[in-house]
């Protein structure tokens, strides 16, 4: 009987979101086959190891960890990068112990970034995949121009691989890689499970309790956002159209769920919105510790918004419009892969806040076009998202690395 395989999962930073939902995702389809372990820092999220612990899979907590907080000074930037070099040392020092012969490394970094790092895995004889979820971020010209100079040479490195999470991004890399490269390049889409959809559906769900228990007027409708509550995820645009409602509505409240709450500073300027308790920033481990509990929890929305500046395929929209929730997003990088504006959901410009005040307001009035975008969201999501397929071909081309048949079967 052949040995199986190993597959490592390594992230390095404390927050956890649709990269570590799409790596779950993974996980479950490749676990009775290969032997998975997943390297994360020390202090990472007690939900995600929940998640890792419910699933039976191995993993290592680590001393160091990327600092993502925003800096401004020459010296913390400095800094900054001084402890992705350390980091990155430790990372790679980590990854020694295993056999590169029979091992699949899964590294979420930024490769412009990580030139190093990767250059001493393909050296190593390493076989990396690296999922790209959106394109690079916004930068001065010239630190871009090193970006896509990093990018090209990544591109010619033995042993390492891309993923995208969604056609976009795929796309936008076209002549910042070798043609080869990039045309071994494959989509393996953010997705839904539609199976945990189903149950989430289905399973008992007291929509006032729920509300009353975080201090919610029962009767409200609700406008709900979910995922990290920073900046790029348009979260003050999210608050400048609940400002603008409530100046013609008292009966509109928003939540946002997030995995990690404001800090202080944050909470002063959420204060300066005026928006008492018609605002409700809720703390997603207070919903349950199943990933069935947090699904559910997106049925007490009327209307599910994520106004993001840079985002690749987000997967709680995703989630939202699968749940049959009517969702408005915006006209940027992969949404639109989603989003059909009227057809599948609302689609809005990034930073218009005045715009999503307006749909809230139409979506609120008309319950006939929330219905039909909620049925019509639904059914796309479930039939062009299902992250069975995208695991299936992430398996197939760990599979393929290591120079092994491939059996896994798409859905």
């Amino acid at each position: 009987m052949n040995k199986k395989p190993r597959l490592v999962f390594v992230w390095n930073y404390l927050s956890w979101g649709g990269a570590q939902v799409y790596f779950l995702a993974i996980m479950k389809l490749a676990k009775d086959d290969w032997n998975i372990i997943v390297h994360l820092p020390k202090g990472s999220s007690p939900e995600m190891i929940g998640y890792l612990t419910q699933l039976g899979i191995e993993y290592k907590l680590v001393d160091r960890h990327l600092n993502l907080d925003n800096v401004s000074g020459l010296g913390e930037k400095i800094g900054r990068q001084m402890n992705r070099i350390k980091v990155e040392y430790q990372m790679f020092r980590d990854l020694l112990k295993y056999d590169v012969r029979d091992t699949v490394f899964q590294i979420e970094t930024a490769p412009w970034q990580s030139i190093a790092f990767l250059s001493a895995m393909s050296a190593r004889g390493a076989k990396v995949f690296l999922t790209l979820h959106n394109f690079l971020p916004e930068a001065p010209g010239w630190r871009k121009s090193v970006w896509k100079a990093r990018l090209r040479y990544v591109s010619y490195l033995r042993g390492i691989n891309f993923f995208t999470s969604n056609v976009d991004t795929k796309k936008r890399l076209r002549g910042l890689v070798n043609d080869r490269f990039w045309d071994r390049i494959r989509v393996t889409s953010t997705a839904v499970n539609p199976p945990q959809i189903d149950e989430a559906l289905a399973v008992p769900f007291d929509r006032s309790a729920t509300l009353k228990r975080f201090g919610i007027n029962a009767q409200d409708f609700i406008v709900l956002a979910v995922g990290q509550f920073i900046d790029r995820k348009g979260r003050w645009v999210f608050l400048d159209a609940a400002r603008k409602i409530r100046e013609s509505l008292s009966d509109v409240t928003f939540v946002w769920l997030t995995p990690q709450l404001p800090t202080a500073d944050e909470e002063k300027k959420i204060e300066s919105y005026g928006l008492g308790d018609k605002l409700r920033i809720v703390h997603s481990p207070t919903v349950g510790r199943e990933r069935v509990d947090v699904l559910s929890f997106f049925r007490i929305a009327d209307v599910f918004t994520l106004p993001s500046y840079v985002e690749g395929l987000p997967i709680a929209l995703l989630e939202a419009m699968a749940l049959g929730r009517p969702s408005i997003s915006t006209n940027v990088y992969a949404i639109p892969e989603a989003v059909k504006h009227l057809q599948t959901g609302i689609l809005i410009e990034a930073g218009d806040a005045d715009s999503l005040a307006e749909w809230i307001l139409k979506l609120h009035d008309d319950p006939e076009l929330r219905a039909k975008l909620g049925a019509a969201g639904r059914e796309f999501v479930i039939k062009n998202f299902d992250e069975r397929d995208a695991a299936a071909t992430a398996i197939a081309q760990y599979t393929e690395a290591l120079g092994r048949p491939t059996n896994v079967e798409q859905h």
